[in-house]
């Protein structure tokens, strides 16, 4: 039996959470192309020093879809603590081992194979670029932002993200998209994690052209900084008008939180993402998809999973 070609495009730990149930699914072949715009904390350092694409996003989907935890999977998401004046204050290891890496052979893509294999992990890892690369931001009012990192804190609404420059997609993430049964976007930041691999030119043809099926796990909670009082629809107006492509099914949690979750994420400045239209044109499929038992609003694996294993068996 031919194994179905399944593409998750994002970031950040939402990605990772998804990637880490999809990885237990023996009839798919899965990739992941990820952001590489992250500019702050030990990734933002690493790649001022190195002049190397952004790795902090590409370590945790490492380590989510590793295929059993051990102890070097383990290491790799250790952060250096102590004195913030030392200067392995806040690295992560796995950051710096993807630095040596990539510094040693002078290529990026080669460092994220070597370490796979060690991880031996269960697919395709794929930058959506190998350049290094800086998003921006325009608000609403005209303002532009500089820098993945500073975005969130403008306390301005975004308008669009974009790049200054030309950026050239990998070529891998090129063929896997136009090779692939199912794109998935999400979950995660829709500007700085989701968006910022749609707006490269050569990404947004291959969602043109590819045959897939296209699918956004929407976000449960609104982001402070990002997508404050953003309804469902507004997430996936933000993806449309980013990619040109539009989604062919929303994917839309609809579990009922407990008030006490829920007054913890307002005191956040975050809020339950609701549904504000009756119609749509495209369809959407709501179930239990979250898990919240230690207070926090994170999309369950294991559920998620189970549901593109049905729409993959109806596919």
């Amino acid at each position: 039996m031919t194994k179905k070609k399944v593409v998750v495009i994002g970031g950040g730990t939402g990605q990772a959470t998804l990637l880490r149930g999809l990885k237990l699914l023996n009839n798919i072949h899965l990739t992941a192309i990820v952001t590489v715009a992250d500019d702050g904390g030990s990734t933002g350092r690493l790649r001022r020093a190195f002049h190397i694409p952004a790795m902090g996003d590409i370590r945790n989907v490492m380590i989510s879809m590793a295929e059993s935890e051990t102890m070097l999977s383990r290491l790799m998401d250790y952060r250096f603590e102590g004195a913030p004046e030392n200067e392995m204050y806040g690295h992560n290891l796995g950051n710096l081992i993807l630095t040596a890496l990539t510094d040693r052979s002078g290529n990026f893509m080669e460092a994220i194979t070597a370490i796979s294999k060690v991880l031996n992990v269960k697919g395709d890892i794929v930058p959506s670029s190998l350049q290094v690369i800086t998003l921006y931001a325009e608000m609403v009012d005209g303002t532009i932002v500089r820098g993945e990192s500073n975005i969130p804190k403008s306390g301005n609404r975004i308008n669009r993200v974009f790049y200054q420059e030309k950026v050239r997609a990998s070529r891998q993430a090129i063929d896997a998209i136009k090779s692939a049964d199912l794109v998935i976007y999400g979950v995660g930041s829709l500007y700085t994690s989701i968006c910022p691999n749609l707006i490269i030119e050569d990404i947004a043809h291959a969602l043109k052209v590819t045959k897939a099926k296209k699918i956004y796990v929407c976000n449960a909670m609104t982001q402070p900084g990002e997508t404050d009082l953003y309804s469902m629809e507004e997430h996936v107006d933000a993806i449309v008008r980013h990619s040109g492509v539009d989604v062919d099914l929303v994917l839309k949690a609809n579990d009922t939180l407990p008030p006490e979750v829920v007054d913890r994420y307002k005191l956040m400045g975050s809020m339950i993402v609701n549904m504000t239209e009756e119609e749509h044109a495209y369809p959407i499929i709501q179930d239990n998809l979250l898990d919240f038992t230690d207070g926090l609003v994170r999309h369950d694996p294991l559920k998620v999973k189970d549901m593109i294993e049905r729409i993959l068996v109806q596919e």
